[in-house]
C-alpha cells in the first residue's frame, strides 16, 4: 500500500468518481490511476468503486469505510509536513481560505494586506463560493479554513468559532419612498420589489424567516450570491436592496442611499470553521486573530481539543 495509492482514490472520490478530473488535478496520467487502483483494490482484496465496463459508477460500503479511514490518514501525513515547515521556516509556506464574496470583498481586505506585510513569503490563496462551498473545503481538507456564515454550522467535521455579528442594510436610489419611512417596516418594504442574496448565501433564511413571522410575503424579483450585483440592479431601477450593512459604502456607493434594517432582520454570526484534527501553522493562528482579536491561539487550541461541537455564542 502506497501514500500515492491512498491519494488517486481520495481525488477520485472527491472528482465525483471521474478519473481523468483527479488524474489532471493530480498533474499524472490517467491510465497510471486506473492501474494504481487496481492493484490497491487487489492487495487488499476489496472493490473500492463500483463499475461499469471500464467506468466508475459508485462507492462500495468497504470502499466508503476505507476512504474515510484514509481521509485521516493523509491528513496525519499533511500534518506531518506542516509540522515540519512549523520548524523548518516559519515565515514561509501556503495558507488556503474558502470564504464568501462579502468576506472577501468587505471584511478581509485590511486583514489580507496585514497579514502579507508580516509575511510575504506565505502564499495565501482565497477560494470564493457560496458557505456551503466553503465549509465543505475547509471538511474535506482542501482549505486550512473556512469563512462564512449559517451553512457552515452543518459540517459536523469543522469546529466552528463564533468572529462577530452582521446585520443588513436597505439601499435604494435618492428620492425613494422607503428614504421616508420612519422607522422602516416589513410592511412598507414588502410594498416594494426587492432585491437580495441568493437561498444559497449566508443571510437569505434570515430575511425570510422575518417576513413570514409578520405574515408577509416579500416581492422578491431577483436574487444574487454578490453583493455588488444586488447594488448594481438596484441602481437600474429594477428594486431595492437587502443586503449586509458591511457592502455599503457611502463614499463609494455615490448611487445609492441605505437605511439601517437591523430592527428587522435577526443578526447573522459569521464563524471560522476549521477541520478537527488539522493542524494549523503559527501563521494561520495569526491570521485568524487579526481577523477576530478574541480567537487567539489558546482558544482555538481548546476549541480544537474539544470533542463536542462549539456551540458558544459570540465572546
Amino acid at each position: 500500500m502506497k501514500l500515492q495509492q491512498l491519494n488517486y482514490i481520495r481525488e477520485v472520490a472527491r472528482r465525483g468518481l471521474n478519473v481523468s478530473a483527479a488524474a489532471e488535478a493530480l498533474h499524472t496520467a490517467q491510465p497510471g490511476v486506473s492501474s494504481q487502483i487496481r492493484l490497491l483494490e487487489d492487495e487488499l482484496n476489496v472493490q473500492i468503486f463500483e463499475r461499469n465496463g471500464k467506468r466508475l459508477v459508485g462507492i462500495t460500503e468497504p470502499g466508503r469505510q476505507i476512504l474515510e479511514i484514509v481521509e485521516r490518514v493523509l491528513q496525519e501525513v499533511d500534518n506531518i509536513k506542516k509540522v515540519s515547515g512549523e520548524y523548518s521556516d516559519e515565515a514561509s509556506g501556503r495558507l488556503a481560505i474558502a470564504t464568501t464574496h462579502t468576506q472577501a470583498r468587505y471584511a478581509l481586505p485590511p486583514v489580507v494586506a496585514a497579514f502579507k506585510q508580516k509575511y510575504p513569503g506565505v502564499r495565501l490563496e482565497l477560494h470564493q463560493g457560496s458557505p456551503g462551498h466553503a465549509a465543505e473545503q475547509a471538511a474535506k481538507g482542501i482549505v486550512d479554513i473556512a469563512i462564512a456564515t449559517e451553512a457552515i454550522t452543518d459540517y459536523p467535521d469543522l469546529v466552528m468559532l463564533p468572529c462577530y455579528e452582521w446585520n443588513r442594510c436597505v439601499v435604494c436610489p435618492p428620492g425613494h419612498p422607503l428614504l421616508d419611512e420612519e422607522p422602516l417596516t416589513l410592511e412598507a418594504l414588502a410594498r416594494h420589489p426587492i432585491i437580495t442574496y441568493d437561498f444559497a448565501v449566508a443571510g437569505r433564511t434570515k430575511i425570510n424567516k422575518a417576513f413570514e413571522q409578520a405574515g408577509l410575503e416579500p416581492n422578491v424579483v431577483l436574487t444574487a450570491i454578490d453583493s455588488d450585483v444586488i447594488k448594481t440592479y438596484v441602481e437600474l431601477g429594477l428594486g431595492v436592496g437587502v443586503l449586509a450593512k458591511m457592502a455599503f459604502n457611502p463614499a463609494r456607493d455615490t448611487n445609492l442611499r441605505a437605511i439601517d434594517a437591523s430592527h428587522l432582520f435577526e443578526p447573522s454570526t459569521t464563524r471560522i470553521g476549521i477541520r478537527r484534527g488539522a493542524f494549523l501553522r503559527r501563521y494561520a493562528y495569526e491570521f485568524i486573530e487579526m481577523f477576530a482579536p478574541h480567537l487567539t491561539r489558546s482558544v482555538i487550541e481548546a476549541a480544537m481539543a474539544s470533542r463536542g461541537r462549539e456551540k458558544e455564542g459570540l465572546k
